[in-house]
């Protein structure tokens, strides 16, 4: 297990991913969940390098990573995401899944897919986990996924709307924002972003027009946010923010 230090707003040594993560969710907003974005860059911006977020992470962020879809009701990532990363079960440790359940949640996050086409394979992780509950949020009336092996339900709704109906029909009370960048950058645009945690790796990659964690249009004016904590690992800083 990584350990982590923390560096502002005091002083600590040797915390858990699970110390963090304990931080989180705080209240839901008003007639919608508590949003919460997890996203990691190297130090010169790079949201991927050669299209995937691995290739940047280290053990500290796999560990935080867990933590944190350990704290919500639901993990939210966009198809092109899914298509990439594959994914999985979404609470993949048992001591998680046992801690949720003391607490009155499911054991296993609900997973809500964001998808205008619902092109996405059966044979990727998160819908081939037969423990999963992957909700599919489309705009698209008709758009099915193939059949899967994980339980599959629809939620046809632009996304700002969608996001609104999975707290008043769904009751989701905090959902975690994975990305991809172009579904971020929506979600910041519409104002449904209360936190911002940013992993900054000490690597340097390059490349022509990199993508950044945020995709799509302009976030116009640019979205202040309020830095809570920032915590250091392997030479990782962890950077939560309010915005």
């Amino acid at each position: 297990m990584e350990r982590f230090a923390r560096l502002f707003p005091d002083r600590a040594e040797g915390l858990t991913a699970t110390d963090l993560a304990a931080a989180v969710p705080g209240p839901a907003p008003e007639g919608r969940p508590l949003m919460l974005a997890n996203m990691i860059a190297t130090a010169d911006g790079r949201a991927t390098i050669a299209g995937r977020t691995a290739t940047i992470a280290n053990r500290a962020d796999y560990e935080l990573f867990h933590a944190l879809r350990a704290r919500v009701d639901a993990v939210m990532v966009g198809a092109e995401t899914v298509r990439i990363e594959s994914y999985g079960r979404m609470i993949v440790s048992e001591e998680a899944r046992a801690a949720r359940e003391r607490e009155g949640m499911p054991d296993n996050a609900l997973a809500v897919l964001v998808t205008r086409s619902a092109d996405v394979p059966a044979e990727v992780g998160m819908l081939r986990a037969p423990d999963n509950r992957v909700l599919v949020l489309t705009p698209s009336p008709d758009a099915t996924l193939p059949p899967a092996a994980a339980a599959v339900d629809y939620l046809r709704a632009p996304l700002e709307e969608g996001v609104r109906r999975l707290r008043t029909e769904l009751g989701v009370r905090s959902v975690l924002c994975e990305g991809g960048p172009r579904l971020l950058g929506d979600l910041v645009r519409a104002g449904l972003v209360d936190e911002l945690h940013l992993v900054i790796a000490p690597k340097l990659a390059g490349g022509p027009a990199p993508l950044t964690i945020i995709g799509g249009d302009d976030v116009d004016p640019p979205r202040d946010l309020e830095l809570v904590s920032v915590h250091e690992s392997g030479g990782y800083l962890f950077l939560r923010y309010s915005a």
